[in-house]
């Protein structure tokens, strides 16, 4: 019983460790705002979206989502290669490592910015 939740307890961290670095990656400092802002300024109007800070806030949302789906390509990989029925610590540790890679280049623009 106590091995179970010292597991669930660390899948807890692991995953606010995913969901945080993919939230940094979707912020507007990040490398990939700029470009991904640009397209989704031009299919904006087809999903009825005017607002210049609602296409803002949709870029930021479509980063996070696309870095997390995009970071959980390896471990989906990893499962099925070992035929897991569902996730384990090792494969959301690679989850989070891939997220991480993706990340790399919002945290040099991150310190890099003048203060």
């Amino acid at each position: 019983m106590t091995d179970d939740r010292e597991d669930i307890l660390r899948r807890d961290g692991i995953i606010i460790g995913i969901a945080g670095t993919s939230l940094l990656n979707g912020m507007h400092f990040s490398a990939w705002f700029d470009p991904a802002y640009i397209l989704m300024k031009q299919f904006a109007p087809g999903f009825f979206i005017t607002s210049p800070l609602l296409v803002f806030y949709f870029t930021s949302l479509f980063l996070s989502a696309l870095t997390l789906a995009f970071g959980g390509i390896p471990a989906a990989i990893y499962e099925r290669s070992k035929g897991e029925a569902s996730s384990s610590t090792t494969s959301m540790w690679i989850w989070f490592g891939a997220i991480v890679l993706l990340t790399i280049p919002t945290l040099l623009q991150m310190t890099a910015r003048p203060a």
